[in-house]
């Protein structure tokens, strides 16, 4: 059965650039005033004068019309960074983020595990190295289990708002067995004098045992319920698309088979109601062959799941975490930091990154390179202008300190510059002047410059180390003001501010392009798939935390209603 839908008296967002580009800062947005969509297409942008609109209402066929009342109508957010399964675990994690030092990071623990006495886990998240500044180890969980628990305490597992390090309790350290982990390449288990383990994981550590650990304990069905739960959570916000950046066989698994059992198609195809463009993790091998190995299964998956075969889940490359983050002082810095004098390098030097580099690009894959401090964003900016194909569109993810040098190269390289504005919320940002020192947090987030020199622009969230929600993201890369604290007072870097209509785009058609399916999603166009978000808001950009979504539509359907 055939469906024709019009939509009218609202603000229909068009999009002020070609794809690749950026609007600037100055550019202000533009509107059509009607949207007619048949099925799963969009006919017509326009006016309701315009001949499309008029035949369609006057040739006896049943058309919709939904009256806006002035609300704008904006392609569908495509979150240009997250991780999807993980997201999904996290909306039933204990979250910790409002606690301030160890002291309530305890107490929170304390009061959930009595509330909660047959979880198996207790699995928390939202922890900051800033909270506990003077270090932690496992014994400052112990005993925060229900006292005399049948069967012993439970294993209490803290990730970092970050996902970058993990902290847990004596019963932890057993479970995960923790105490015969090897160390491995770029990351840290952290152990006591004679050689124990205390109970804190960094880096590739966090990343080679524990989230492993959290894929294992978790059941099918859990993981399942947890990527359907995600999707859920990104209607509710405007979310049409994601690009997960981090996938692995745990969580691809549990995304097949939640597609297989799934009523819902698009394109005759079994699938969710989420278009999932996806990155494959290489982790931290002995040596080149062992990297390598990782590129190949991403390239034999990406034989079976690709534009052409399913279109809606996809594998487009590889990802790979070149460093760690400036708060737990593990990003690759070219100056040491300012208050212990330490210089972390990064984790992946360009020798061992070119290889994986070379085989993605060969094999037609995308290449996206985590870099967050300086001296890593110089190495992957070197490697992918040497190594990768510019038609392929390679990225850079995060980019937090940059050199004025490296934004102009990574701009006329024509490189992904992929970031998450949630993470320059001056609200979390109170160490870096210590950490780094005024000179350095100059550079912060220097968003401005690489737009200006050319670099595509795609805006994600990180979720679930930032809150998801696509509206706080632009209002935070436009104001540069704390979205989570709209009292506090502090900006951060305002020179290097993206426009309102800038931001918008690169949410969106931004994401698109950079995964390659500019021709498809991201934009308001005839032909396009009527993927979109209904949101009450003004274009202004102090006013956009006020922005209420409304609805979601993804393929001509309704999928979120915030009057249900």
């Amino acid at each position: 059965m055939t469906k024709a839908t019009l939509f009218t008296n609202g603000r229909i967002f068009l999009s002020p650039l070609s794809p690749g580009q950026n609007a600037g800062l100055h550019t202000p947005p533009s509107f059509a005033s009607c949207l007619l969509i048949h099925n799963d297409t969009i006919l017509h942008v326009g006016s309701p004068e315009d001949e499309p609109i008029t035949t369609a209402l006057s040739s006896g066929e049943q058309v919709e019309t939904v009256d806006l009342a002035g609300a704008s109508l904006l392609p569908g957010f495509i979150d240009g960074h997250m991780h999807l399964m993980i997201m999904g675990q996290s909306l039933t994690k204990l979250d910790l983020g409002a606690c301030k030092t160890l002291a309530d990071i305890q107490s929170t623990i304390r009061s959930y595990a009595a509330a909660n006495p047959h979880v198996p886990r207790i699995l928390c998240r939202g922890w900051m190295h800033s909270m506990t500044p003077g270090g932690v180890t496992a014994k400052d969980l112990d005993g925060l289990d229900i006292p005399g628990r049948e069967g012993g305490e439970r294993p209490i597992l803290v990730d970092t708002k970050d996902l970058h390090s993990a902290w847990c309790n004596t019963a932890g350290i057993r479970d995960l067995g923790a105490q015969e982990w090897k160390d491995v390449p770029g990351g840290t288990i952290e152990r006591d004098a004679e050689g124990k383990v205390t109970g804190v994981f960094t880096e590739a550590a966090n990343i080679t045992y524990v989230w492993p650990y959290l894929a294992r304990v978790a059941s099918v069905e859990e993981r399942v319920a947890a990527i359907q739960a995600a999707v859920e959570a990104y209607h509710a916000v405007g979310y049409t698309g994601a690009v997960d950046m981090a996938m692995d066989e745990g969580a691809w698994d549990a995304l097949q088979e939640l597609r297989r059992r799934s009523s819902w198609t698009t394109d005759g195809q079994e699938g969710i109601p989420l278009r999932i463009a996806a990155y494959w993790l290489v982790k931290p091998g002995k040596n080149d062959e062992e990297n390598v190995k990782q590129v190949e299964r991403a390239i034999e998956l990406a034989k079976e799941f690709n534009a052409e075969t399913t279109p809606d889940c996809r594998i487009v490359g590889v990802k790979v975490i070149c460093d760690g983050i400036i708060d737990a002082c593990t990003a690759g810095l070219s100056e040491p930091y300012e208050h212990n004098g330490h210089r972390e390098v990064p984790l992946w030097t360009a020798g061992q990154l070119i290889p994986v580099v070379k085989k993605a690009d060969e094999a037609r894959l995308q290449v996206a390179l985590h870099a967050i401090g300086d001296e890593a964003i110089k190495t992957v900016v070197d490697v992918l202008i040497a190594h990768a194909s510019p038609e392929r569109r390679p990225r850079v993810e995060h980019l937090e300190l940059s050199s004025a040098k490296d934004a102009e190269r990574l701009g006329k390289a024509g490189i992904t510059a992929s970031i998450q504005p949630v993470h320059a919320d001056p609200a979390i940002l109170r160490a870096w002047p210590k950490l780094l020192g005024a000179h350095r947090c100059a550079r912060a987030f220097a968003y401005r410059e690489f737009a200006d020199h050319g670099a595509p622009l795609a805006l994600g969230s990180d979720a679930p180390t930032a809150p998801h929600p696509p509206l706080p993201n632009v209002y935070v890369g436009t104001t540069r003001r704390s979205y989570r604290e709209p009292d506090y007072e502090t900006t951060v870097n305002p020179h290097f501010a993206l426009g309102v209509a800038e931001a918008v785009a690169a949410a969106s058609q931004g994401v698109a392009y950079s995964c390659r399916d500019e021709n498809r999603i991201g934009r308001l166009e005839k032909g396009f798939k009527a993927d979109f978000t209904i949101v009450n808001m003004e274009w202004e950009k102090e006013k956009l935390k006020e922005a209420k979504v409304l609805e979601t539509w993804f393929d001509g359907n309704k999928v979120w209603s915030a009057k249900n």
